[in-house]
């Protein structure tokens, strides 16, 4: 077998190029709609653009730190970890889709072409990702006057009170970790260009390495179309939310920043998951509302957030169930169509239990959310209306292990059901 030519040096740069901007304008874009819709353009002395480039640091799997300061006046104290996965994903996709482009065609390629194609493009996202983290920087001023009507109006009057006299005023700024930033942006994009080499069936892999393709490529690209099929449904049903309801703009701003931190909860509910989280004072999740609800205990310590306290305040959470019976089934049949004949129903149920467990580990972490705002009057007394905390993590242990468990009924169960299929194809 004689190996492929490989690419000159000016294409593999220019095909690098074309991945990256395409990466990073789809995840401005998107960034950019989502704030917009959430009221971000309205922000003043220009800080809408710098907090643009700090969502597309989050998303990229950059390092945002969030600080606060009252000066002497009070203590104040941020922490914000949320990866905005609509844009990570629609970022994803574009670099995917570009990377793939000039390999497809062949069914084998030599290491080197891979690693001669990979090293730019990775050299040049790390570079505008740098770019980003430089420009994801601002400080605001926080308004004493409180929106939320009485509640907390005693501590803010005071604390307002004393900030004119003073000249003191709370602050609240962001600024990219740049080291963090590169670091974690590195493994993001390592990650990806595996994922899509895993994923493509279109795409040549070392001779080495082509036994493994039916052992792990059906299985792989079944697992995403899964995952993507749940972006779908969400997006058909925030669209319908938007339109149907009053929240119109915060709807938008959902689907365009964290559509996928919902659907794939919704999914890792679905098959029996389990999520453990809190909200505490006037923030929180954006919606749905349930969340919220759930979330929010009056004792204010940590709930679970499964399917059983969603369908405590609204039974029609229970429709989850049925969703992710039906797609991961579906799931196991693609994935069996996909493959040889060869294969038994056996190794199906294991090659779909690794990629679904090893999804949904990867859904989880990167799925976890951490907000928190605290600002405490000369350190003596909490200004509650200006203080908050959100977090929500996942059960791993439980998700994961159900994860592994439905793959494997699914695999097995969709192999069973695409015999005919793979009899009328031979």
């Amino acid at each position: 077998m004689t190996q492929p030519l490989r690419p000159s040096a000016r294409r593999t740069w220019g095909d690098a190029v074309l991945a990256v901007l395409a990466g990073f304008a789809a995840m401005t874009v998107l960034a950019a709609a989502g704030l917009a819709f959430a009221g971000a353009a309205d922000l003043p002395d220009g800080a809408y653009p710098r907090v643009v480039a700090a969502v597309v640091v989050m998303a990229a799997g950059g390092s945002v730190d969030v600080s606060g300061d009252a000066g002497f006046l009070a203590d104040a104290e941020a922490v914000l970890s949320v990866m905005p996965l609509s844009v990570s994903l629609a970022g994803a996709l574009a670099v995917g889709t570009r990377f793939l482009r000039p390999l497809r065609g062949r069914a084998v390629t030599a290491p080197g072409e891979l690693l001669l194609r990979a090293a730019p493009l990775v050299v040049l996202w790390l570079v505008l990702l740098a770019g980003f983290a430089f420009a994801a920087r601002h400080t605001f001023g926080i308004s004493v006057e409180s929106p939320l009507g009485q509640d907390g109006d005693e501590d803010l009057g005071e604390l307002g009170e004393l900030g004119e006299l003073l000249d003191a005023a709370p602050t609240v700024g962001f600024r990219a970790d740049v080291p963090l930033t590169l670091l974690f942006g590195l493994l993001w994009i390592l990650g990806l260009l595996l994922i899509t080499l895993l994923v493509s069936r279109r795409a040549p892999l070392p001779a080495r390495l082509v036994r493994f393709h039916e052992a792990v490529r059906p299985a792989a690209y079944a697992t995403v179309v899964l995952l993507l099929a749940y972006v779908a449904i969400g997006t058909v049903v925030g669209l319908v939310t938007a339109v149907t309801r009053d929240r119109t703009p915060e709807t938008l701003a959902v689907i365009l920043l964290g559509l996928p931190n919902l659907t794939w909860l919704a999914l890792t509910v679905g098959f029996g998951g389990a999520w453990e989280g809190l909200v505490e004072g006037p923030f929180g999740l954006p919606m749905p509302r349930l969340l919220d609800q759930v979330l929010r205990t009056p004792d204010g310590g940590t709930a679970t957030l499964d399917v059983h306290t969603l369908a405590a305040h609204d039974a029609r959470a229970w429709w989850l169930v049925v969703l992710a019976a039906v797609l991961l089934l579906g799931t196991g049949f693609l994935a069996a169509v996909r493959s040889s004949v060869r294969v038994r129903p056996w190794q199906h149920a294991l090659h779909l239990a690794v990629a679904l467990a090893l999804a949904v580990l990867t859904v989880c972490l990167l799925g976890q959310i951490q907000a928190r705002f605290g600002l405490s009057l000369l350190g003596i007394g909490e200004a509650d209306a200006l203080g908050g905390r959100v977090e929500l993590r996942a059960v791993l242990g439980r998700t994961v292990g159900l994860a592994l468990l439905w793959g494997a009924v699914a695999g097995f169960l969709g192999a069973l059901l695409a015999k005919p299929v793979q009899r009328r194809r031979t």
